[in-house]
Formats: C-alpha cells, structure tokens, sequence
C-alpha cells in the first residue's frame, strides 16, 4: 500500500495571513515587492537561507510606526506542514546555529520562525533599525479539513543580541492593526532577559564571533596578499568605525558607497578616511586623539596597493566588504565584550606578533577580565587604570562592572545617562605603548559607546605622570582601582608596572594576573618594596592551561589594598584555584572549534574566588578546604607569595588500620595465589 504524501497548504496560510493584513488595513509588501531602498539592499547583502549570497524574500513585509515615531519592520514567512513552525535549541531558543557556530541552513530553510529571523538578523546587519518583529506562519488541515494555522512571534533585536525573544501566543495578527500597534509596542519593550539568560546569550555570541573571526582571517590571509598585521588590523578598525555611523547625522558607510575610482580624492580608501573623520568628529573625540587616530590609519587606507583597481574593483573595497559581512552583526548588536581582543588574537595567530618576544602581547580571558575587576572592588564611582592595557579588555570589563552597579542603585533615568558619560569619559584610564594595539583598544572602547577617551599611547614607565590626557591636562586621574595583566617580559615579569601604579595612588585596590615566579624570587626587589605602601590581600594560583595556544606559563593573581604597609601579622589568604570548572584545549585540536567548556560549574566557582577573597572561608562551596589557606609572609622577604596549606603527614589510628587492613589483604591475596598453583601442580 503506497503511504500518501501530505500536501503543503503554505498557498492556503498565505492567502490567509494577507487577508488579515488587508483587513487590518496594514500597508504591507509581499516576496518581490520593495519596502524601502535600505531593507532591501540588507535583505539582498546576507547570506540567503541555502548559505548563498543574497536572494532574502520574506514572504510578506511592513515598516510600522508607533506613537513615538520609531519604525518597526515586521517581516512574516510562511510555512504549509504542522511540524514546520519553529525549531528550537535546548535552551528554547531559535536553533539557526550549529554546535561549530556556522548558520544552520537546514532550520532557517525549512522552519517558518527560523526563517523570519533569520531574515531579522541580516536587518539588524546591514540597517540602522534596532528593533524587528519576526512572525512566523504554517498551517495543516485537520481531519475534518478545515485550516488550522499556528502563528509565532518573535522579538530581534540588539537588546538580545539577536538570537530573539518569544512574545506570546497569538492566533491572528491583529496586534498589528493600527489602533492595538501601540500597545503591542509597549508588551514588546517590557521583554526583560534574566541575568543568567544574558550570559548565557552573550557567550553563544562570542561563540559566534570566534567562528567568524577565524573565517576571516583565513580568507584574509589567504586571498589577499601584500597586507602586513598592522595593515589588516588598521582595514579592520577603519572598516568599522566607518559603518557605525551616528543616528541622525551620520550614515553607515555602505559597501556601494565604495566606487573603486582611481580619481585623486575619490579612491576608496579617500572615502573611508572622511567618514572616520565624520564619525571622530561627531563623537566629539579630543582633537589630539582625532587626528592621531586618523594619522595612524591613513597610511594604510590611502596605500597606493589597495586602492589600485584591478577587474573593477580596489583590494580595499574586497576587504572592507568582507568584514561587514562577517563582523557586521556583531559589534552593531552591541555586545559588552573584549571585540577587539579576540579580533587581536585571531590576526596574530597567523603570522605571529613581530615584536611577540619582546612584548608578551597576551591577551587576558574575559572572565579572567571580569575576575580582576570584582577582585579590585570596582563599582559606579571607581576610578579604573591599566598600564598595559593591550585591547582595553581590563577596561571593557570595569566599564561594564561600573555600569552595571550604576543601573542597580540610581532610579532616575537623566541621573543614571550622566553617570554613565561620566563613566566613558572620566573614569576609565589605559596606556598601550604598541601603535597597532593601541587601535584595538581605541577601536574597543568606541564600540562600548566610546569611552575612549583617556587611552593613551605612552609608556606608562617612562612618560606618564598621573594626570589626564585630555581635557583637564593639570588634574590628577584619581585612581582607586588597578587592574594588570603585564608583559611578563618586563623587569620583575611585569611587577614593575605595579610598583609604578600603587605608588601613584592614595587607595583603593589592585589585582593583578602575572607569571608566578614574580611572587618566588623573580621580583622581590620590587614586591618588597611594594609592600612598604600596600597589602596583599590574597594569593591566587591560576589554572596551568589558562593561556593554552598562548602561553604555557604558570600564572598567579595577586590582590592588593593600596595605601597601607604590609604588617608581618597581616593575614593573606592563599587560594589553589587550579580546577576553575573550565575544560580548555587548543582551537587547533579541539571538537567543533570549541576551546572552552564549562565542565563544572566555572561561573560559580569564579564568583566563589571572588567572595573568598573578601569574606573569607565561610564562602567555601566548590573549591575544597584544601583550596584555601590563611597564612602570612615576610613583608622583607618579596619571595614567599605563593603558599598553599600545609599538608599534616601525622599518621591517626585510621591510617594505621588501613594500613593494616590493606596488608592483610595483600597477604591472604598471596597465600590463595600459593595454593592454587600447588593444587594445579597435582593435578587437582
């Protein structure tokens, strides 16, 4: 008997899906038909729903407005089979993701919701539009034939980095008559994600950007010749700072906007060096710090090589048109992480950082960053400093730790803007030393909403004196917390940095993360005489791997309390955090370009350090009682930093009846082995 195929009714759903519209009286759009220039142009730039260039057609769009005169498109894609609604991940989540992080083709092809945010994400890519409703449609006939349709609608947007938020159950789209918009609006923007969900969505992310990163970088690397690391790192920040683009008054710099003419003042790398300049202006950025940075790209932008135009188009253009649409989404969705540090990484893991000996540019892991930051007790009123701050991950961590207590404890919305400028423009302070790097972390605190305002491009031993660089040039920076992850390279492996830090503050608190044999012998010239103005807090001894495909060395974090002298009584507390619930491996050799697994409740176990720190062995949970040991040090010694507790080898009485059980064993173990050879031996 032939088992008869079940026909589509997505004619059937269509058909009523625009019925409703219409009677809405909702101006909408179907597959072929423009919305407007710019949502086409996005839906037409990403990556189409097989894995190919272009060709996205929702099956039914609409740009709607609400009371407050914000734009909302609405893009609806319909399905025909019961089954074909939505799919989802573990976490209930719109599974459009691998587990390598590449897009899901087969979900965002053959499921309704899948593909309406698919078609979401490329507006949040390529548009300035924020927000999107998502709806997907399908439908069957039931068994008296009647229509039965399932609808799901979905939130996209930057708030979610998006991945997409379920609204509610709905059986029409009434919701987006006129007279119900507003209101529907209002449900829409009380969405709130929970803490652990915002982790949890963050990391999948950075999963993500990891994955494109390395996608180009190989291309880079492999397709366009003649482009140095500095160079590749310089295209990248133009790139970006291009396409951010300012609401209102200054328009993303789009990948048309590139002509590829050899006209003087009309190249594409012309182009792109006035829009940065548009986009530093407009921002408001110190002069000085504008032109440097516009000095320090030109070079690379105007370069005769890459503008040169070969079969219609320039090398700059190639390049700049693959890092939108790689990177595009990820730092437009607004994601509060260390971007540039990763992008750091993965540049230099082709070619090896040219001065990489000399300077030890390693980059810190961010919740190794996030770690440093609660050690150093930042909160809204820190005043946060880093002396070789590589790509400002240190700094992007304490940004969003103070930012994050600011909207916990200040209720007025005007009060809690101002302390947020406050924060980007007064309370942040970095100094990088390398040129290149030194972008990265300029590029980094932009993309944070620009707090880039006292980055500087110094040497912190040698030049700075304490003060601001722009603005109040004569005041002081009041600084009341340090955060470091050294070149280990440096005199003391890096505790020279440190010396030079604490002895400029009056208070607060430092953490450190350095190699460990700082705190053995390498640096006690300089730890001695830290400790005559500061106190070690804690002792922290990292995990072997923490650095893997990095460095292999062993690190330590110390916590200091700046402003008192070290007593010989003072208690610090020695903390083996070498299981921090994280299984590591290198990208080279790891499953499904997964390096980092979170085996054992690692966020916890993170927190948990933090808390042992402050408040001692109560907090114990995770981590053992042989974890964690209170000692003391000899404040003239800078040698004995790295303790952990003592071992009792006094054996008790249960020792010695295992001892004696075990024997025991082994002998009555001995004399049956004995007898059964004998018995074999006579044949028994």
């Amino acid at each position: 008997m032939v088992k008869r195929e079940i026909q589509s009714v997505e004619p059937n759903v269509a058909d009523k899906v625009n019925g409703w519209l219409r009677s809405y009286g909702v101006d909408y759009r179907l597959e072929q038909e423009s919305l407007n220039t710019e949502i086409d142009t996005a839906l037409n730039e990403y990556f189409s729903k097989q894995g190919g260039v272009g060709g996205n057609r929702p099956d039914a769009k609409a740009l709607l407005q609400d009371e407050h005169g914000d734009f909302w498109p609405v893009l609806i894609e319909h399905k025909g089979y019961k089954d074909k609604l939505e799919k989802l991940d573990a976490d209930g989540h719109v599974d459009n993701h691998k587990k390598n992080h590449e897009p899901n083709f087969a979900n965002i092809n053959a499921y309704a919701v899948n593909g309406a945010v698919h078609y979401a994400n490329a507006l949040l890519h390529y548009t300035a539009y924020t927000n999107v409703i998502a709806i997907g449609a399908t439908g069957y006939r039931d068994a008296s034939g009647e229509l039965q349709l399932q609808i799901g609608v979905y939130f996209v947007s930057k708030s979610n980095f998006g991945v997409g938020q379920k609204i509610g159950e709905f059986s029409d789209l009434s919701f987006l008559r006129p007279d119900n918009f507003n209101a529907f609006v209002q449900r829409v923007l009380t969405l709130q994600l929970s803490a652990e969900e915002i982790e949890a969505l963050k990391a999948q992310r950075e999963r993500e950007i990891d994955a494109s990163l390395v996608k180009l970088n190989n291309d880079i690397y492999q397709n366009e010749k003649g482009l140095g690391e500095n160079d590749r790192v310089y295209l990248v920040a133009a790139t970006i700072i291009a396409t951010l683009g300012v609401p209102g008054k200054l328009p993303p710099l789009e990948k048309s906007d590139l002509r590829s003419s050899s006209v003087p003042g009309d190249t594409d790398g012309e182009i792109v060096l006035r829009r940065v300049r548009n986009f530093l202006d407009l921002k408001q950025l110190p002069k000085e710090k504008r032109d440097m940075i516009a000095r320090t790209l030109q070079n690379t932008l105007t370069a005769e090589n890459v503008n040169k135009v070969e079969n219609g188009e320039t090398q700059l253009k190639r390049v700049f048109s693959k890092i939108v649409d790689d990177l595009g989404i990820y730092y437009k969705i607004g994601l509060t992480t260390d971007f540039t540090g990763k992008l750091f990484n993965e540049m230099y893991s082709w070619l090896g950082f040219t001065q990489d000996k000399l300077n030890d540019v390693v980059l810190t892991p961010s919740y190794v960053a996030k770690l440093l930051v609660k050690l150093a007790r930042v909160n809204k009123d820190s005043y946060v400093w880093d002396f070789a701050t590589g790509s400002a991950g240190l700094l992007v961590a304490a940004m969003n730790e103070m930012m994050n207590d600011a909207k916990e404890t200040i209720t007025s919305a005007d009060e809690l803007q101002a302390k947020y400028a406050r924060i980007k423009a007064e309370q942040l302070l970095g100094l990088e030393i390398l040129p290149s790097v030194y972008m990265l972390a300029v590029l980094n605190m932009i993309l944070m909403g620009d707090g880039s305002s006292n980055i500087i491009n110094d040497d912190s031993l040698k030049n700075f004196t304490g003060n601001y660089e722009y603005g109040n040039k004569d005041a002081k920076f009041p600084a009341t917390a340090f955060v470091l992850n050294p070149p280990y390279s440096a005199p003391g492996n890096g505790m020279v940095f440190v010396e030079r830090a604490l002895s400029m503050m009056n208070s607060g608190y430092a953490a450190i993360i350095i190699q460990n044999s700082a705190g053995t012998g390498k640096a006690s010239e300089y730890n001695k005489r830290i400790l005559k103005h500061s106190t070690l807090l804690a002792s922290i001894k990292m995990p072997i791997d923490l650095f893997i495909g990095k460095s292999s060395v062993q690190t330590q974090i110390y916590v200091f309390r700046v402003g008192e002298s070290h007593k010989s009584d003072d208690v610090v507390r020695f903390i083996d955090f070498s299981e921090d619930g994280y299984k590591r491996a290198n990208r080279k050799k790891a499953k499904s370009g997964v390096n980092l697994r979170n085996v054992d409740h690692a966020l916890e176990r993170y927190q948990e350090v933090a808390d042992l720190v402050r408040f001692g062995a109560k907090k114990l949970h995770y981590l053992s009682e042989s974890d964690y040991y209170e000692g003391t040090i000899d404040p003239t010694s800078g040698n004995d930093w790295n303790q952990s507790a003592p071992i009792d080898t006094t054996p008790t009485l249960d020792d010695f009846k295992k001892t004696v059980s075990d024997y025991l064993a082994w002998e009555v173990s001995n004399i049956l082995k004995q007898q059964n050879r004998q018995d074999e031996r006579l044949g028994k």
